[in-house]
C-alpha cells in the first residue's frame, strides 16, 4: 500500500464516523494493521488549569469519551511547554517518536500513571488548530508490548495530522455544545421554578375552599386524560392548570399556555399548528406551532370558547389522533401531549347555539373541574390576603411587609368579588400603594363594585325569553362601559367574549353601537 492509498483509507476510517469514539476506534483498528499500537488517546493541555485533559481514549476493544483531567507538577508543565516550543520551532508536521522508556519524560509519566498505562514506546502527533499547536501532543499512540514503534511508523502517522486535527476540533466543539446544553437545561429548570413561584406554586385554600378542586387535581394529574377547567374570570384556572402539569409525569416537559381569545382569527391556525415556508405572504421560514412546542408536555388552551369553528375541527383531530399538519404542509406530525382547556363560558349553551362543536365538547368534557368563585370560598380570604400582601410587597420593593389594621379584612368578607382572586390581588396592591407605611386598610373596596344602571334591573325581572335576557345583560354591561366594546375594561372583556362576536350579537339583538357620552 503506497502513501496515497494509506492516507485515503485512514482518512475514511477517521472521518467516516460522526462521534469521536467511533472515529478513534475505527482508526485504531486500521492503524494496527501497519504498526504495533495498543492504545490511542486524544490529549489537550489546558494552561489555565495546569493540567492535561484526556478528551477520548481507544483500545482495540472499545473507545470512550473520558474527559479526564490530570493535574501536572511544575516540572511536568515545563516539559509540556518545551515540547510545544520545540515542535513549533522545527516548522515540521512530523510526529515525534519516544522509542525507549517514554516514562522518563515527566509529563508523560504523570499522565500515564493516572490512566494506569505502562508504555514501552510512544508516538505523539501534535495537532494544529487555528494555527496553534495543541500542547501536550494532541494524538498519542501507545504500545505496551515488546514491539516498539519505528521511524517508518512515525512518518506514516504524520500523514494523518489534518484528519485527526478535524476530529479533535469537532470533539472540542461538541464538548462546548454539551456544556451549553447543560447550562440551558439548568436555566430552563430555574425558569420553571420561578414561573411556578410567581404564579403561586401553592394553591391557597387547598385544605378549605378549594379542597374539592385539589382532590380532583390529585386524581387526574398522573393520567393523560384531557381536563376542562370551568369557572369565572379571575378564579385561577391558569394556576390549576399549572398544578396539574407539575404534579404529573410530564412535569419535566414543556408547559405551553395559549390564550385562544388573544390571537387574531387569521393567525390562530399558524400559531397553534405552525406553518411551512411560503405557506402565505410573510411566511419566510418554517415555524413550529404551539402544539409542536408542547410535545412531551402539556398545552393549556385558555378561553377555549373563543376558538373559531374551523380551528375547532383541527383541535378535534389532535384530541382523537394526536396528530397535526402545519399550515401549507402535507406532513402528518405525531404528538405526545396532554390538553388542558379552560373557559368562563357555558359551553353547553354554545353547543345549542351552534357556536361550539358538539363532538369537541364531548372530547374535552372528560374530566371537568369547576373552580368556585371567591364569593363562595370566603373561608380562604385571610390566607389569600396574607399571600398577596407578601407577594405584592416584594413586587413593589417595599422595605417591609405592612401589618393589617384591626378589622381590616371585614370589608373584603362582605364584598361580592365579581373579579374573583384576580380582583383581590389588585385590591391588595392598591391598598399597599395607599398605605405603604401601614397599618394596611381596604377602605378602597367600597368604590370598587360597579353601579347598576337605572331602570335595567327592573326591566330584567320582567323578561323570560333567552334573547331578551341576553339583550338586557349586554345593555347593562354597555352602560357600565359607556359603550366601549373593545380593549381593557371594555364590554367584550367583561362579558368574556370576542369583540367581533359581541358586535354580531348586538347587531342580531338590535343594540345600538357607539360609545355613549356623559
Amino acid at each position: 500500500m503506497d502513501e496515497n492509498q494509506f492516507f485515503r483509507q485512514a482518512t475514511l476510517a477517521i472521518c467516516g464516523n460522526i462521534d469521536i469514539e467511533s472515529a478513534l476506534l475505527s482508526s485504531l483498528r486500521f492503524l494496527r494493521q501497519k504498526m504495533p499500537v495498543d492504545r490511542m488517546l486524544l490529549q489537550l493541555y489546558e494552561d489555565g488549569l495546569n493540567a492535561m485533559r484526556t478528551v477520548a481514549m481507544a483500545t482495540p476493544g472499545k473507545a470512550t469519551i473520558s474527559d479526564l483531567v490530570t493535574p501536572l507538577s511544575s516540572e511536568a508543565r515545563d516539559g509540556v511547554r518545551k515540547f510545544e516550543k520545540d515542535y513549533d520551532q522545527q516548522k515540521t508536521n512530523t510526529s515525534w517518536l519516544f522509542r525507549d522508556d517514554p516514562h522518563r519524560h515527566r509529563w508523560i509519566h504523570e499522565m500515564f500513571r493516572l490512566h494506569g498505562i505502562k508504555a514501552t514506546s510512544l508516538l505523539v502527533l501534535p495537532l494544529k488548530m487555528r494555527h496553534q499547536v495543541v500542547g501536550g501532543g494532541g494524538l498519542l499512540l501507545v504500545t505496551e508490548s515488546d514491539n516498539k514503534f519505528t521511524q517508518e511508523n512515525a512518518d506514516l502517522l504524520s500523514l494523518l495530522r489534518e484528519p485527526f486535527a478535524i476530529v479533535m476540533s469537532n470533539a472540542l466543539k461538541h464538548r462546548e455544545v454539551e456544556k451549553l446544553r447543560d447550562m440551558l437545561a439548568d436555566d430552563n429548570r430555574y425558569l420553571h421554578q420561578e414561573l411556578r413561584r410567581l404564579a403561586g406554586e401553592e394553591i391557597i385554600g387547598e385544605n378549605f375552599g378549594l379542597k374539592n378542586v385539589t382532590e380532583k387535581i390529585s386524581r387526574v394529574a398522573p393520567l393523560d386524560s384531557p381536563v376542562l377547567l370551568l369557572g369565572e374570570t379571575g378564579v385561577g384556572k391558569d394556576l390549576v392548570a399549572n398544578a396539574i402539569h407539575f404534579s404529573s409525569p410530564r412535569r419535566k416537559g414543556p408547559f405551553i399556555s395559549v390564550n385562544c381569545g388573544a390571537i387574531p382569527e387569521t393567525l390562530i391556525d399558524s400559531e397553534l399548528f405552525g406553518h411551512e415556508k411560503g405557506a402565505f405572504t410573510g411566511a419566510v421560514s418554517r415555524k413550529r406551532g404551539r402544539f409542536e412546542r408542547a410535545n412531551k408536555g402539556t398545552i393549556f388552551l385558555d378561553e377555549i370558547a373563543e376558538l373559531p369553528l374551523p380551528s375547532q375541527v383541527k383541535l378535534l383531530r389532535v384530541l382523537q389522533n394526536k396528530e397535526i399538519e402545519r399550515v401549507g404542509g402535507t406532513e402528518t406530525i405525531s404528538l405526545d401531549i396532554r390538553i388542558i382547556a379552560a373557559t368562563n363560558r357555558d359551553l353547553e349553551m354554545m353547543v345549542e347555539a351552534g357556536t361550539f362543536r358538539n363532538d369537541l365538547w364531548f372530547r374535552l368534557n372528560v374530566f371537568p373541574i369547576v373552580i368556585p368563585p371567591l364569593r363562595e370560598r370566603k373561608i380562604d380570604m385571610p390566607a389569600l390576603v396574607q399571600h398577596f400582601v407578601s407577594l405584592k410587597s416584594k413586587e413593589l420593593k417595599l422595605p417591609h411587609i405592612p401589618v393589617l389594621a384591626p378589622n381590616a379584612i371585614e370589608p373584603l368578607m362582605t364584598y361580592h368579588w365579581p373579579g374573583n382572586v384576580r380582583e383581590l390581588a389588585n385590591v391588595v396592591e392598591r391598598a399597599l400603594i395607599l398605605n405603604q407605611g401601614g397599618p394596611l386598610r381596604f377602605d378602597c373596596i367600597s368604590t370598587t363594585p360597579a353601579r347598576e344602571s337605572p331602570g335595567l334591573e327592573s326591566r330584567s325581572s320582567n323578561v323570560n325569553n333567552l334573547d331578551e335576557v341576553a339583550t338586557v345583560h349586554i345593555e347593562k354591561i354597555l352602560a357600565l362601559t359607556k359603550g366601549k366594546i373593545h380593549g381593557p375594561d371594555g364590554a367584550a372583556e367583561l362579558l368574556g367574549m370576542n369583540p367581533s362576536t359581541l358586535r354580531h350579537r348586538m347587531k342580531k339583538y338590535g343594540i345600538q353601537y357607539g360609545r355613549r357620552k356623559e
